[in-house]
C-alpha cells in the first residue's frame, strides 16, 4: 500500500484516533494525512536530486581548472534547471482546497497526487545517474553526459506540469 501514508496512520495519538470517531472529522484527518504524506514524499525527492550537484561541484571545478568554459556553461545550465525542479517538487501545491474554490480536492484526487509522486522517482532516479554519469566522464564525452543531464531534468520538468493539471482539474 502506501508506506508513508501509513506510518502517518499508525503514528497518530490516542486523542487523533477518538476525534477520527467524529463524524465528518475523519475524512478531514485523512485528507490531512495525505497531504502529509504527499509532502514527505515531495521532500525525499528533492532531497535526493539535490544530491546531483555534487557531481556537478566536482564537474565545474575541474573544468574551470581546465579553463573549459563550455563546460562551465553547461554545468551553469544544469544547476540552474536542477535548482528549478527541486524547487518545484518541494513547494509543489499540497492540494488545498477553500470553502469556496471552484475545482474542490477530494480523497481521490489527493491520492492520484500522491500516486503521482511516487511515480516521479523514476525520473528523480534518472536524474541522479544521469549526473552520476556526467560527474565520471572521460573529458571528450563530459559535453555530451552534461546535455543528457540537462534532457533529464527537463523531462522531469515536464512531468511536474502533469502533476499541476492533475490538481487543478483539467487531468
Amino acid at each position: 500500500m502506501d508506506p508513508i501514508l501509513d506510518k502517518a496512520r499508525a503514528g497518530q495519538n490516542v486523542l487523533e484516533r477518538i476525534a477520527n470517531a467524529i463524524p465528518g472529522f475523519k475524512g478531514y484527518r485523512e485528507r490531512e494525512l495525505r497531504r502529509d504524506a504527499d509532502r514527505l514524499q515531495r521532500e525525499h525527492l528533492s532531497s535526493r536530486l539535490e544530491e546531483c550537484k555534487r557531481g556537478l561541484n566536482q564537474v565545474s571545478a575541474a573544468a574551470t581548472r581546465g579553463g573549459d568554459l563550455d563546460v562551465v556553461n553547461d554545468v551553469e545550465t544544469a544547476r540552474k534547471r536542477l535548482d528549478k525542479v527541486v524547487a518545484r517538487i518541494r513547494y509543489a501545491d499540497r492540494g488545498y482546497a477553500g470553502f469556496f474554490d471552484a475545482i474542490k480536492v477530494d480523497e481521490a484526487m489527493l491520492g492520484r497526487v500522491y500516486d503521482f509522486d511516487l511515480s516521479l522517482l523514476d525520473g528523480v532516479d534518472a536524474a541522479r545517474v544521469a549526473a552520476q554519469d556526467a560527474a565520471a566522464a572521460a573529458p571528450e564525452a563530459l559535453k555530451d553526459a552534461l546535455q543528457a543531464l540537462i534532457t533529464r531534468i527537463d523531462a522531469l520538468d515536464a512531468r511536474l506540469a502533469d502533476r499541476e493539471a492533475i490538481l487543478s482539474g483539467v487531468r
